[in-house]
């Protein structure tokens, strides 16, 4: 889950009860009319691609996740389009195409070797059984948290950190109750249907994989594996305390968001069959669950704060095996927005926004005394690199990188985005004017082949707030880059 404004406790609560609502408004398969626009970066140059230029609620796929369809053709986002649904954008044509009709909860899961979208539901849903605020998306759902703190801003200001730098996402104790589904979409079947027009009841294009007992206590937290064929998701059960391994502690809240108690657990469901598997149990809450999308049986996911951690990043196989820190961090380091970016690197951020000697409600974490940037970590090897880093304000914040290992790029608190060349270290703005009052951060996520990022941005809205999709390329002048260890004579 995540937040990465610390948002006002209004703001957040109306976020929150907004992508409660999961009405069948529409049909599955609904068609909208084209948004599409192409605007030149007023700094950069560069021409910023706007898949959705209204303000709709947008907001895409958190970047820890895949965003295109896997025959690279659509973008799948959430909207208030259809209160509650998820969206996908044809990025050539621009049509936006309606592809849940009956609500989801937590991530929305594209996967990357078919056409199918796999989501978490309540199947009750619209049916008189209450739910709670972490029952919506990821961002909204950690929005609803930050109206339970809403008393840290004033804590944030006094202790010297900048507005926004409590961001980082709630992993959700308080997360749905009753029994929750996982269902597989269709989406080559609704995407051919909807363009025919001979559109069929929602039914024709899900398949319900199996069911989550309500004594889980399973979270909106979930991803796919690199085969495809399991899901894994949080979980909060009574049980938990009696599945740690031996010398493990139960944490207690931590920071001034309240948040990161435990135990919390993961567990996997065939998507065939419909098993499920326990996998580990931990004594910390569990948040921003994802996978290794080249290695299957690989999961990644952090300690939940809402901020800094005692120790943010893990990883465990899907059989409960090697457990450990994915980047094991100093008292001194804030660690966050950890994404796994090839076969073997997660890419995550040390941030280096606090004034150096100033002490804040998470310690003395944060400040440039010590390394800081775009850190990216070996899995195998456990070598940790710095790509990059700006020199001044808060450092890259949400990171992401190419799979073949030619890109990073991160975020800043400005909402300015800026791409790293790997083989040369060298880094430049790519594009900025996306607003500091806009209701999120850029959150940026590369494309399959590393040509293009996807970003969330609200440089075209008129309240400073609303956010619309749009896609970055990467330069042409980049791309036909060549490398060689020859000097030049």
């Amino acid at each position: 889950m995540k937040i990465c404004p610390l948002l006002s406790a209004a703001f957040a609560t109306s976020l929150a009860f907004f992508t409660l609502a999961t009405p069948a408004s529409a049909q599955i398969g609904r068609r909208f009319p084209s948004e599409k626009k192409i605007v030149a970066d007023p700094v950069t140059g560069i021409p910023l691609t706007f898949l959705t230029s209204t303000p709709a609620g947008d907001s895409k796929i958190y970047q820890t996740h895949p965003q295109w369809t896997s025959d690279g053709k659509w973008v799948i986002f959430r909207s208030s389009r259809a209160p509650g649904q998820a969206m996908a954008v044809n990025e050539e044509t621009g049509d936006i195409v309606q592809v849940t009709d009956k609500g989801y909860t937590g991530m929305l899961c594209v996967a990357r070797l078919s056409m199918k979208l796999y989501v978490m539901r309540d199947p009750n849903a619209g049916r008189g059984r209450g739910s709670d605020a972490t029952s919506a998306s990821p961002q909204t759902a950690a929005a609803a948290e930050a109206a339970q703190a809403a008393t840290a801003a004033a804590a944030q200001a006094t202790a010297g950190v900048p507005a926004g730098a409590l961001g980082g996402g709630g992993g959700g104790r308080g997360g749905p109750r009753g029994p929750l589904q996982i269902v597989e979409i269709d989406l080559a079947k609704v995407f051919a249907d909807s363009a025919a027009g001979t559109l069929k009841d929602g039914t024709a294009y899900e398949r319900v994989c199996g069911t989550v007992p309500a004594e889980m206590r399973a979270g909106g937290d979930m991803a796919l594996d690199a085969n495809e064929a399991t899901a894994y998701f949080r979980t909060a059960g009574s049980d938990l305390a009696d599945k740690l391994a031996p010398g493990q502690k139960i944490a207690e809240r931590y920071g001034p968001r309240g948040m990161g108690a435990g135990p919390a657990g993961l567990a996997g469901m065939n998507l065939t069959t419909g098993e499920i598997k326990f996998i580990v149990a931990v004594g910390f809450q569990i948040g921003h669950v994802q996978t290794n999308p080249w290695v299957p049986g690989e999961i990644i996911f952090c300690w939940e704060t809402g901020g800094k951690a005692p120790q943010r990043t893990w990883t465990v196989m899907a059989d409960g095996t090697g457990l450990r820190p994915l980047y094991p961090e100093a008292d001194y380091e804030w660690i966050t927005h950890e994404a796994v970016i090839t076969k073997d690197e997660v890419a995550l951020a040390i941030m280096g926004h606090v004034k150096i000697g100033a002490k804040t409600d998470w310690g003395v974490a944060g400040s440039r005394a010590h390394p800081t940037g775009l850190a990216i970590v070996n899995l195998r090897t456990h070598e940790m690199r710095i790509a990059g880093q700006t020199k001044s304000g808060s450092g890259l914040w949400h990171v992401n990188g190419s799979s073949d290992g030619r890109w990073a790029v991160g975020d800043d608190f400005s909402r300015s985005l800026y791409l790293i060349d790997r083989h040369t270290d060298e880094m430049i703005m790519l594009t900025t004017g996306h607003k500091p009052t806009a209701s999120d951060h850029p959150h940026p996520t590369f494309n399959a082949d590393g040509t293009k990022i996807e970003i969330e941005s609200a440089m075209l809205s008129a309240d400073g707030r609303s956010m619309n999709i749009c896609i970055v390329p990467v330069p042409k002048s980049w791309l036909a880059r060549t490398y060689s260890d020859k000097i030049p004579q």
